[in-house]
């Protein structure tokens, strides 16, 4: 993908982004399509990594624990508190990130 439309789809990425109830994303979850991203990572480029299938990128996050499948901790800690995420659709994933408190993503 040329840089162009790399950064064309970045852009609509960063669009689609926003915050959502992990409780609207249950059905997802329980399908295992969602993957939380730490908060160090920026959602928007692991979302662009993923959908322009940037291996090398998306193993290395997968490896040192920046992204990976939410789990059954995660996921009740976020049910129960009724947590709001920021999501967006990397078909056929979606991915959240918890909010940084104090600042505007």
């Amino acid at each position: 993908m040329d840089d162009p439309d790399r950064e064309i789809l970045k852009a609509k990425l960063n669009l689609d982004t926003s915050l959502i109830s992990w409780r609207e994303l249950q059905r997802h979850f329980a399908a295992g399509n969602v993957i939380s991203v730490q908060t160090a990572l920026d959602l928007v480029e692991a979302a662009l990594c993923i959908a322009t299938d940037d291996r090398e990128k998306v193993e290395k996050w997968l490896s040192s624990g920046m992204i990976g499948k939410v789990s059954d901790e995660e996921a009740r800690m976020w049910f129960d508190s009724r947590a709001e995420l920021w999501a967006v659709v990397v078909k056929p994933w979606v991915l959240v990130q918890e909010p940084v408190t104090g600042s505007l993503q």
